[in-house]
């Protein structure tokens, strides 16, 4: 009985220490599988330098744009021009009224012509007296002294008349509103008699400019190295969009928007056929293209993992992470920056499975 309790308890034993070394050979078999990974396809990565277009939506703005205020307390005596009315720089748009300036003109006016007559007679009353002095001794010096300096002062007084009569002409001028640019007016916010002055926060009118456009638009940080002043932007507007226009980039701002992190750029648009208005919505293709040629490869490619983004790279046989940059999107590619050289093989389908050493084929 002892022995038949033995040999089972043997067999026992053994059968599990056989389970027990299946189970480790199992386990080793699938620690080996990712190793044996071969037949992945690569492809030969090449230097390219495309144009990458950039989608934006932007503004159309007008080139010149300006309210136009009252500079003094006035009143609305004449309007020659109302909203889409199109006028010449210099042209009278409206002309104000204000009695006070007027009569202040008018006295002052008096005063300096009233001056001028006291200056004429002390002038003729000194030169008088110095023709009377060449002969010697008929004049006392006190006299002359006198009536030189009466001179002087009649001639500042005639002066200081002539200044403050021309000021209030000028501020009269202020009563004729002119425009200061050819253009087109695009408010008009006031009617005759209406009272006007300089502390009012709406304007008379609003003329713009809408021969010329302006193309505004804000471009990303990782974008602004790729566009150059005098490069061509083609853009739709929702309004007309069977039909593509071009502008050329005219300006830029040379620095970035702290909130957006973009940069302004402008590009001029010539609206001969007025067929755009201002402060439409612009839909337009900007072309990206670097100064020299880069790497781009498949989307797929590249991966994203914990570890950072990487391409796997055939170096030898052997999977190689190679950290890279992402750039510029083109279709199913993407521009990468990393230590790549012409002619490298790397993994067109990238995956964080694939374990680095592993043999490729």
């Amino acid at each position: 009985m002892k022995n038949i309790l033995y040999i089972a308890i043997t067999l026992s034993l053994s059968s599990v220490s056989v389970s027990c070394k299946e189970e480790k050979a199992m386990t080793k078999t699938e620690e080996m599988k990712p190793m044996m990974m071969q037949n992945l396809e690569t492809v030969e990565i090449k230097k390219t330098n495309p144009k990458v277009e950039l989608k934006l939506a932007g503004e159309l703005v007008p080139d010149q744009e300006t309210a136009l205020f009252a500079k003094v307390q006035s009143y609305v005596k004449k309007i020659n021009a109302d909203i889409g009315t199109y006028v010449n720089a210099g042209q009278v748009l409206m002309v104000l009224e204000a009695p006070e300036i007027q009569s202040q003109a008018a006295s002052a006016k008096a005063k300096w012509q009233a001056q001028e007559a006291i200056y004429a007679a002390t002038r003729s009353s000194y030169d008088r007296m110095f023709r009377a002095n060449e002969t010697k001794g008929a004049i006392a010096k006190d006299a002359l002294d006198q009536i030189t300096a009466r001179k002087l002062s009649d001639e500042a007084q005639l002066n200081a008349a002539r200044s403050a009569y021309r000021e209030i002409q000028d501020i009269n001028r202020y009563l004729v509103i002119r425009a200061p640019f050819s253009g087109v007016i695009t408010e008009r916010n006031v009617d005759l008699g209406a009272y006007v002055g300089p502390m009012g926060g709406t304007p008379l009118m609003v003329i713009q400019n809408t021969s010329k456009l302006r193309l505004s638009l804000s471009v990303s940080e990782a974008n602004v190295p790729y566009l150059n002043v005098g490069d061509t932007i083609s853009f739709r507007v929702n309004a007309i969009p069977e039909k593509n226009f071009k502008a050329r980039i005219s300006r830029k701002s040379g620095s970035l928007d702290l909130k957006l992190r973009s940069e302004k750029i402008e590009a001029d648009f010539i609206n001969h056929s007025k067929e755009l208005k201002p402060f439409m919505i612009a839909e337009s293709l900007i072309p990206l293209q670097n100064k020299e040629a880069t790497f781009f490869i498949p989307r797929s490619a590249v991966v994203e993992s914990n570890m950072g983004v990487y391409v796997i790279k055939n170096e030898n046989g052997k999977a190689k992470f190679i950290p890279v940059k992402k750039g510029r999107v083109l279709n199913d590619t993407v521009e990468v920056f990393g230590e790549l050289s012409e002619g490298d093989k790397i993994i067109k389908k990238g995956s964080e499975e694939i374990v680095e050493g592993i043999s490729i084929k």
